[in-house]
C-alpha cells in the first residue's frame, strides 16, 4: 500500500478519533466523566463516525494511488 501525505493525515485523524471514542467509553463507564456526561457523550457520538469516515477515505486515497 502506498502511503501519501493525504492518506497518512487521514489515518492520523482516524487513530486520534478512535482513541477519543475508547476514552469516552471508559469515562462514561467509570461513572464520573471529567468533562461531564453530556460533553463526553457528544465526543463519543462525534468520534465514532469520524473514525469510520476518515479510515474509509484513507483507504480510498491509497487505492487510487495504486492505479
Amino acid at each position: 500500500m502506498i502511503l501519501t501525505p493525504k492518506s497518512g493525515l487521514l489515518l492520523l485523524v482516524s487513530c486520534v478519533a478512535a482513541i477519543a471514542a475508547v476514552g469516552s467509553v471508559f469515562e462514561l463507564s467509570y461513572g464520573h466523566p471529567r468533562y461531564g456526561v453530556w460533553m463526553t457523550s457528544a465526543i463519543l457520538a462525534g468520534s465514532i463516525p469520524l473514525t469510520g469516515a476518515t479510515l474509509w477515505a484513507a483507504v480510498q486515497d491509497a487505492r487510487a494511488n495504486l492505479k
